[in-house]
C-alpha cells in the first residue's frame, strides 16, 4: 500500500523551504489573486516560477489554489492567468468553481485539476460526477466520517484527498458569510476576518427568561470558536482507505508551524508504512508533545468519529495556545555570503526577542530537539550584542552542536 502524499500550506516562499525541508511531498500555495487566502502573503509571478522550480529541482510539488467563488468580472483575467499556470508549469490547480473549472478544460487541458473541499463533495455520486468532467483529485468536505470515507473510497477510482491537521470552520464546508455582513470582507473570495473567533451573548427574544446553557465571561462567549483537527493518533484507520494525500491548512500560520506540523506527520507516516502500528504507537505521545509546542487551539477528531458537538468548541476563549516562542531560523547557505567576516558560528534571522543567557531549543528537519545556552551574539558588523530585539534582525551565534539550515530555535514561555 502507497504511502500517502503530504500536502503542506505555504503561504510564501519561506513556509514552502520549511514544508520541502522537514519532509512535505508537495505544497499548495495562492497567487496574488482568485485565492481564498487575501492575506497569507501569497506568490507573485516571479515567486510562483521559483517555487515551482525549487519544488520540481527537489522532485516535489506544487499546486497553486484557484478557489474563490467567482463572479462575472473575474473572468476578464481568468484565462491568462491559468495560461501563465500552465506555462510555469505548476502540477494541479486547486478550484471549487464550475464556471472555473469550464475555463481551465478548454483554455489549459494540460492542467492537472484538483477540486477543492470548497465544492463540499460528500459521497460517490458527487465525486464521480466531477471526474467525469476532468476533475483528476477531489478534496473531500471536512464533514465526511470514517464510516463514510469507507464507504466513498471504492466506489471512486479518481484520487481523493482529506484534511488531517490545523483549523477547522465553523460553517459547512467553509462556506461563511459571517465576515462579509460584519465587515465587509468575503469569505468566499480570500478576504475572511474570524468573526467565527469572536466573543458572542446568546439572546432569543421570544424566550424570556430561558438562556442557552453557556459558560461565559464578561466578555461574552465564543460559541462559533471550533477546535483544531489533529488526526495524528487516527492514521492506522486512515491508512485503510488507500488515500492518495493528507493535507495540513495553514497557508496562514508561521514558518514554525509548518516545519513542526509536517516533520510530525512525515515521521508519524514513515513509521507506521515502514515499521508498523506497534511501533507507531509507541512514538504517537511523543508527537502530540511536539504538537503541542506550536501555536494551536484544543485539538480534536472534527467529523471522523461523528458529528462534533459543544466539546469541539471553546466557549471560553478563543486565544491560542502558545507554550514556546519561536525566536530565529537558521539561515541557508547563500543567505550568509557576505554577512560578516566572524569565520565561526551560525547565521540566524531573528523572529521574536531573547538575549545571551537564555535557554533555547534547537529543532531541525533531523534528529531530536536539544537545548543549549546562548553564550554570544553578533551582528553584520561584527560587533557583540546582548539582546536579539530587532524583527529579522540578522546574526551570528555559537552552538555546541552544528546548526543545519532551516532548523528552529524556540524558548518556553
Amino acid at each position: 500500500m502507497r504511502k500517502p502524499e503530504i500536502l503542506a500550506p505555504a503561504g510564501d516562499l519561506e513556509k514552502l523551504r520549511f514544508a520541502f525541508a522537514y519532509g512535505a511531498d508537495a505544497v499548495y500555495a495562492g497567487g496574488s489573486s482568485f485565492g481564498l487566502r487575501a492575506y497569507a502573503g501569497n506568490l507573485d509571478e516571479e515567486e510562483m516560477r521559483l517555487g515551482v522550480k525549487y519544488a520540481h529541482e527537489l522532485n516535489r510539488k506544487l499546486y497553486i489554489t484557484v478557489n474563490i467563488f467567482a463572479h462575472e468580472q473575474d473572468f476578464t483575467s481568468l484565462k491568462s492567468y491559468l495560461q501563465f499556470l500552465r506555462d510555469i508549469q505548476v502540477d494541479g490547480i486547486i478550484v471549487s468553481d464550475p464556471g472555473v473549472i469550464s475555463v481551465a478544460r478548454q483554455e489549459t487541458p494540460e492542467l492537472s485539476i484538483h477540486l477543492s473541499t470548497q465544492a463540499n463533495c460528500t459521497n460517490s455520486y458527487s465525486a464521480n460526477f466531477w471526474f467525469s468532467q476532468g476533475i483528476r483529485r477531489i478534496v473531500l468536505a471536512r464533514e465526511l466520517t470514517l464510516e463514510e470515507l469507507k464507504s466513498v473510497r471504492p466506489k471512486v477510482e479518481g484520487e481523493l484527498e482529506i484534511f488531517i491537521h490545523g483549523a477547522m470552520c465553523m460553517s459547512y464546508s467553509g462556506r461563511c458569510l459571517l465576515s462579509n455582513y460584519l465587515t465587509g470582507r468575503d469569505a468566499n473570495r480570500g478576504e475572511c476576518t474570524h468573526p467565527c473567533r469572536w466573543g458572542y451573548a446568546l439572546v432569543e427574544e421570544k424566550r424570556p427568561g430561558q438562556y442557552f446553557p453557556l459558560e461565559e465571561d464578561a466578555r461574552g462567549s465564543y460559541i462559533f470558536n471550533s477546535h483544531d483537527l489533529c488526526l495524528l493518533p487516527h492514521l492506522p484507520l486512515l491508512k485503510e482507505l488507500n488515500l492518495e494525500s493528507y493535507k495540513i491548512e495553514g497557508r496562514m500560520k508561521s514558518a514554525y508551524y509548518v516545519a513542526s506540523t509536517v516533520k510530525v506527520y512525515r515521521e508519524a507516516i514513515d513509521v507506521l508504512w515502514d515499521q508498523g502500528e506497534e511501533e507507531f504507537k509507541k512514538r504517537v505521545p511523543a508527537w502530540l508533545a511536539e504538537m503541542d509546542k506550536v501555536s494551536h487551539r484544543d485539538y480534536s477528531t472534527g467529523f471522523l468519529f461523528g458529528k462534533p458537538g459543544a466539546e469541539a468548541h471553546n466557549i471560553k476563549t478563543s486565544n491560542y495556545i502558545r507554550e514556546y516562542s519561536f525566536v530565529g531560523r537558521v539561515l541557508e547557505e547563500e543567505e550568509c555570503r557576505e554577512l560578516s567576516k566572524i569565520d565561526y558560528g551560525y547565521w540566524i534571522e531573528q523572529r521574536n526577542n531573547f538575549r545571551v543567557g537564555d535557554e533555547l531549543e534547537v529543532f531541525s528537519p533531523q534528529g531530536e530537539p536539544w537545548t543549549f545556552m546562548v553564550n554570544g551574539l553578533w551582528d553584520t558588523s561584527d560587533e557583540e550584542v546582548e539582546v536579539a530585539r530587532h524583527p529579522q534582525q540578522k546574526l551570528k551565534i555559537t552552538a555546541p552542536i552544528p546548526l543545519p539550515p532551516h532548523s528552529i530555535l524556540r524558548k518556553v514561555k
